[in-house]
């Protein structure tokens, strides 16, 4: 019986651990399908996914910046250009800690306060993904000291990259403007896929207009990297397509006695081809160094430079707007004779003049008076008696359509943005803007380039060029040539800005009259510019002109020495040159001056001069 009972208890057993051996196996098989299951679904079903995935860790596609097109003068000078500099770049999204960074990569090379300032508002306002500069220019041996040390910053980079560098500095920064690094608000209307690797963008002047022109097209590589994000090797590469090189109509030599001729007074010199609109100087004075700005200028600098009493910022050839006074009066005279009115009749000037039924006095410059004067001799003169009358009998209505006729009051057109119109004034627009009739009396003193009309240096050299052209209007362009810096290729510039040139409605004899007095300006014993006209060996037409900043009370004198400076007139001449074959059409404007033929006139003649002995040197 024990016998048995041992028996059946073995049994027993050996079932239980049959029947846990088929469910170990079954439990086996289940997770061998599992496996057998997930391995089909990464390895075949999902294949192209993970493999993309685990390319994506190893396998880097970036985008290459294209290089920034030149910029040259006429003659080829390099006026803006790209030099290799060292950089440290940072990855914020790779920085643990970035305060102990920045001050352990400060042990090894020396971070600014405002340097540090500038990345963290960079590192803010940008998706921490993105590469950040932490400072540009390092020096040869700032660059070796960091190499050395980069294995201890993961996510700092030292790299070799191209800055926009401008060689003229102050001579060229306020036609020319400069790039700066690309803004929020830059983003909102910037292309990112033609932006892709690009940090900067044009801000100002020749740089902003011509932006798409310069900027050239990105290229892309992919790239192996390691765990560290380190490069290993390029795998495929599409380079960039560099940016046209552009050269302008301006002669950097020309600008350069222009800009010495100014000094340190504030003003204006523009000067341009009268034959074809070619921008051959704008001068500004004073002026700023535009590599300041390129990666960045700290809030104190710029304030600094915005707040000085002079505006260097300011381009006053092109923004700066001024009473145009004598300098006008060519075209009135022009004018005058359109309209039927005798140009030899003489009027007499005793030094003022009033209008019937009024005690008020208008003054000539001369206080002794002119005498009897006809247009030629008013002119010459620059009788301001003559042109009170003048304005008297055409009227406001007349006086406006005439100026802008010649350009003032409105864009030129120049190839450069935000030009500014000036203002010629009228009865509506003075009823509109003032709430104001029009009275009598500013005929008058429109007539002599005074009270509301405003011009800019540039509309002055535009009026030269007209008047050089016997009427024929010309469009200003800085742009001479747009070249493709991969095939040396010109295009026609023809292309990227319209050129326009009309024959305004003059009279031929009218405007060989005033032709004949502005040059009798220059040459003649009693012409206002004598002294600036004598001896040269070329022929010149001229006008000179002088603007009130503050008004004179009826029966005071002007005294200018009693003045503060920024009271005191703004001083303007226009010529050009030679009077039968223009070459040459010039307008300077300084302000605070005083006389336009003691103090603009002789900055004009040593432009003039320069280039005419250029051209002789070319012949």
């Amino acid at each position: 019986m024990a016998s048995l009972g041992a028996y059946g208890s073995s049994d027993g057993d050996g079932h239980a651990v049959r029947q846990r051996i088929k469910i170990a196996g079954f439990i086996a098989l289940g997770l061998a399908l599992i496996i057998f299951f997930r391995l089909y679904t990464l390895q075949v079903k999902e294949y192209s996914r993970y493999q993309t995935l685990s390319l994506g860790n190893h396998i880097r596609l970036q985008a290459l910046a294209p290089v920034r097109g030149l910029i040259l003068d006429r003659h080829g000078t390099v006026l803006a250009q790209n030099t290799a500099v060292y950089t440290l770049q940072v990855i914020p999204e790779k920085i643990s800690n970035m305060g102990a960074m920045l001050e352990e990569v400060g042990q090894v090379v020396a971070l600014s306060d405002n340097e540090i300032k500038a990345f963290k508002r960079r590192v803010s306002r940008r998706p921490g993904f993105e590469k950040q500069l932490l400072k540009s220019r390092l020096t040869d041996e700032q660059a070796a000291k960091f190499a050395v040390n980069e294995y201890r910053f993961p996510g700092v980079t030292l790299e070799a990259t191209l800055h926009r560098d401008y060689p003229r500095g102050e001579l060229t920064a306020h036609f020319l403007g400069y790039v700066g690094r690309i803004s929020e608000r830059d983003q909102t209307r910037l292309d990112p896929a033609a932006y892709q690797g690009v940090t900067h963008t044009g801000k100002l002047g020749i740089e902003r207009q011509y932006e798409q022109a310069l900027l050239g097209k990105p290229g892309f590589e992919e790239v192996e990297i390691d765990a560290h994000g380190r490069t290993l090797r390029t795998i495929n590469r599409e380079r960039a397509i560099p940016g046209d090189n552009l050269s302008l109509t301006i002669d950097i030599e020309l600008q350069q006695v222009a800009r010495e001729a100014l000094g340190s007074r504030r003003g204006a010199v523009v000067a341009m081809d009268p034959s074809t609109g070619e921008v051959l100087v704008m001068a500004s004075s004073p002026s700023f160094d535009p590599n300041l700005f390129v990666d960045g200028i700290d809030q104190n600098t710029y304030s600094a430079l915005r707040d000085l009493k002079d505006k260097p910022l300011l381009n006053r050839a092109l923004y700066g707007r001024y009473a145009p006074g004598s300098t006008i009066k060519p075209l009135f005279g022009e004018a005058a004779v359109e309209v039927g009115i005798n140009p030899n009749e003489r009027v007499f000037c005793p030094g003022w003049y009033m209008l019937p039924d009024s005690t008020r006095q208008y003054r000539c410059w001369k206080k002794t008076g002119h005498g009897a004067v006809d247009l030629h001799a008013a002119i010459e003169q620059s009788c301001d008696v003559y042109f009170y009358e003048l304005g008297k009998r055409l009227g406001i209505t007349q006086m406006a359509d005439v100026l802008t006729q010649f350009g003032l009051g409105r864009q030129s057109g120049v190839d450069l943005p935000d030009e500014p119109s000036g203002l010629v004034p009228t009865a509506e627009w003075k009823r509109s803007s003032r709430k104001e009739p029009w009275y009598p009396g500013e005929d008058l003193i429109t007539a002599i380039g005074q009270g509301y009309l405003m011009t800019t240096p540039l509309q002055l050299a535009r009026v030269a060029a007209l008047l050089a052209n016997r009427g024929q209007a010309i469009q200003p362009r800085l742009l001479l040539q747009r070249e493709d810096a991969l095939s040396g290729e010109a295009r026609d510039q023809a292309s990227m800005t319209e050129i326009t040139n009309t024959a305004l409605r003059v009279d031929p004899e009218g405007m060989e009259r005033v032709i004949k007095a502005m040059t009798a300006v220059m040459s003649s014993p009693r012409g206002t510019a004598r002294l600036s006209g004598q001896r040269s060996a070329y022929s010149i037409a001229g006008k000179t002109g002088t603007a009130q900043v503050v008004a004179i009370a009826q029966g005071e004198e002007y005294d200018e020495s009693a003045l503060r400076e920024e009271f005191r007139d703004h001083a303007l001449f226009i010529a050009f040159a030679p009077v039968d074959d223009p070459k040459i059409a010039i307008a300077v404007v300084v302000e605070n001056g005083g006389s336009g033929a003691g103090v603009a006139a002789p900055i004009a003649r040593q432009v003039m001069d320069r280039y005419f002995i250029k051209a002789l040197k070319r012949a």
